[in-house]
């Protein structure tokens, strides 16, 4: 049973990174059955298959940042692809936590986890905010949106990372034994920040769009979060002790949360319309011809009025409607005197007629 405000529970059943710098012995919390370990270079090696799932998410999260960040002109392109630097940075702040890369007994340790549950909490705070960039708060892109995002997700950032660190330390009145404050922000601020957005986006879909398809992505998002988390949760030790301590559930759990991510880029993608007509992507162009021009707003509407009135077939050519042709014909002829070779050197020294 799961106690308010304790994690003696929850690191025996799954391996988290707080769970060494937490609770009342000095002796790390570890899980009943935990994936076996991997010697690398006579290195331990931690959650092997988990740190493999953690690289597909990093090449994952990039390519979804790069497609993202190619929809020039879609709503809300700039406030997702942040949703999306943070997810990769706590993938990575992942890996090396549980990996053994920076062992719990290093000084750095309880630093390099307090970032990644702050990163973890601004991830799911930044998704709340893209779930309210539909409903038009503030114009998307502009610097107000923009820095919204970045100044109170650097808030909850470092909130996280203070509650953890003086968790960790026992400063400011936290306690490692009964992290209560921890606890708070890691499991019911940032399943509420979550909650909240998909009531959002399933009130943004009923009442804005034509279609109720992107439910579909935002419903199978949510089946993978959940999935994932009970397994990683509940049934950890089970598939552990199953599979001969190969992989434990924390690696359904990492794999889950990918899905899931991946759902939510699947949603926004399939809400976000681009205007061709200003992108500049690797789409090809698509040309439209909205109306025709109307005669006096075309340069050359006179030119065109005059065409069935001028030209061979109404018997009139268009050196005999040119005015400068006519100048020019009278002036030549004058001065030629219908011809003759003695008006030839007259004709040659005559200036050309202005124009």
């Amino acid at each position: 049973m799961v106690k308010f405000g304790y994690y003696e529970d929850i690191c025996s059943r799954v391996q988290m990174a707080a769970c060494p710098l937490l609770g009342k012995d000095t002796i790390a919390m570890e899980p009943v059955c935990y994936a076996r370990n991997v010697d690398v270079g006579g290195h331990p090696v931690f959650q092997m298959a988990t740190l493999i799932i953690d690289i597909l998410a990093i090449i994952m999260t990039v390519i979804m940042i790069y497609h993202v960040r190619s929809k020039y002109t879609a709503v809300g392109r700039k406030e997702m692809v942040m949703y999306f630097y943070f997810y990769l940075v706590m993938t990575i702040l992942d890996f090396i936590t549980i990996s053994g890369i920076i062992h719990y007994s290093s000084p750095v340790y309880p630093y390099f986890v307090a970032a990644y549950l702050g990163m973890t909490s601004a991830m799911c705070w930044c998704l709340l905010l893209n779930g309210m960039v539909g409903f038009q708060w503030a114009e998307d892109g502009t610097a107000l949106s923009l820095w919204t995002f970045r100044l109170s997700s650097l808030v909850i950032f470092g909130v996280m990372y203070f509650v953890s660190i003086g968790t960790f330390k026992e400063i400011a009145g936290l306690s490692k034994s009964h992290p209560i404050g921890l606890f708070i922000f890691y499991f019911i601020f940032n399943s509420i920040c979550l909650l909240i957005y998909v009531i959002l986006q399933i009130i943004l879909v009923i009442n804005t769009l034509d279609e109720y398809w992107p439910l579909g992505n935002i419903c199978l998002a949510v089946v993978f979060f959940i999935v994932g988390q009970t397994i990683m949760f509940f049934a950890s030790n089970k598939i552990c002790e199953g599979i001969k301590h190969y992989v434990d559930g924390l690696l359904f759990g990492t794999i889950c949360t990918l899905l899931s991510v991946m759902m939510i880029y699947k949603y926004w993608d399939s809400i976000t319309k681009e205007d061709l007509e200003f992108s500049v992507g690797g789409k090809g162009n698509v040309w439209e011809v909205k109306e025709l021009l109307n005669d006096d707003d075309n340069d050359f509407g006179e030119y065109r009025k005059n065409a069935d009135t001028i030209g061979p077939q109404a018997g009139v050519t268009f050196a005999a409607n040119d005015p400068y042709s006519q100048q020019d014909h009278a002036y030549y002829g004058a001065s030629s005197g219908g011809g003759g070779g003695g008006n030839h050197h007259e004709y040659s020294k005559q200036p050309y007629p202005p124009y």
